[in-house]
């Protein structure tokens, strides 16, 4: 079974500091320097983020097996659904294991209790 496929990669643009490209890690490091440097005595103005309204909080349901499988097997096998290039037929055969596909549950339904825990505390 091939788990890599080539991918393109990303169009990215290099960042710049006093016009000038940090193409080398070096200059990455000194323009990240001097950009701490010279903002860490300023005074931050945080009067805009009084202008955000509030969003109600949405609530999760758990993941519920059934429904899992139903909505993965509706994926297209071709297409990767994010960077780390796993195909949904990879997900796919994973979650043909019982075990599996309770694991994959139990890790979903954690990362929705901890990310609703830090909302509750207003982290």
């Amino acid at each position: 079974m091939n788990w890599v496929k080539k991918h393109k990669l990303l169009v990215v643009e290099a960042i710049q500091y006093e016009e000038c490209l940090c193409i080398e890690l070096k200059d990455l490091w000194n323009a990240l320097y001097k950009s701490f440097n010279s903002a860490q005595e300023r005074e931050v103005d945080t009067y805009f983020l009084d202008k955000i309204p509030d969003k109600p909080t949405t609530e999760w349901n758990s993941f519920s097996k059934i429904k899992l499988i139903k909505t993965i097997k509706k994926c297209n096998n071709s297409l990767v659904p994010n960077p780390d290039k796993l195909t949904w037929s990879h997900i796919k055969s994973i979650i043909r294991n019982d075990d599996y596909i309770c694991k994959f549950i139990n890790i979903a339904n954690t990362y929705i209790e901890l990310d609703v825990r830090s909302e509750n505390k207003g982290l």
